[in-house]
């Protein structure tokens, strides 16, 4: 098991952490949690009088997971390349701790696919059918 905090950027530029790693098993699965802190600047625009915390930063959390994982598995860097079969089905707000689940279920050479969820207090956020991701250095030898 690894428990770690591992920093994710994403597209807009705020900053979200995976805040504890609670399972890695490499090749198959891993656990992290992570906290929504109302201090995120999006949430003074998006949206103001209902501070919604925006699905790219959700699937941003994810993918971190995922690329944790594979990495875990492989000792190689591991970037989203696309993201299938997205549902965003509740809201998720400051004060919210997202637990993030991601299962790998196919990997070959430069690529990977996993399936993965969010969930707050035990309900489903978000849930993405197909993560693929890619390893930039498989096509380099």
């Amino acid at each position: 098991m690894i428990h770690a905090t591992v920093p994710s950027t994403t597209t807009t530029g705020q900053l979200i952490s995976l805040d504890r790693i609670l399972v890695v098993e490499p090749g198959r699965r891993a656990e992290a949690v992570c906290n929504v802190p109302g201090t995120l600047a999006i949430f003074d625009s998006h949206f103001p009088r209902f501070p919604v915390l925006p699905g790219v930063i959700i699937l941003g959390s994810l993918a971190k997971l995922a690329a944790l994982l594979l990495h875990e598995s492989t000792q190689q860097e591991w970037r989203l390349a696309e993201a299938q079969s997205v549902r965003f089905r509740r809201f998720v707000q400051p004060g919210d701790v997202m637990e993030l689940l991601v299962e790998l279920t196919e990997h070959d050479v430069g690529q990977a696919v996993c399936k993965a969820s969010a969930s707050v207090d035990g309900k489903r956020v978000t849930t993405i059918g197909r993560l693929l991701l890619v390893n930039d250095l498989a096509g380099a030898t």
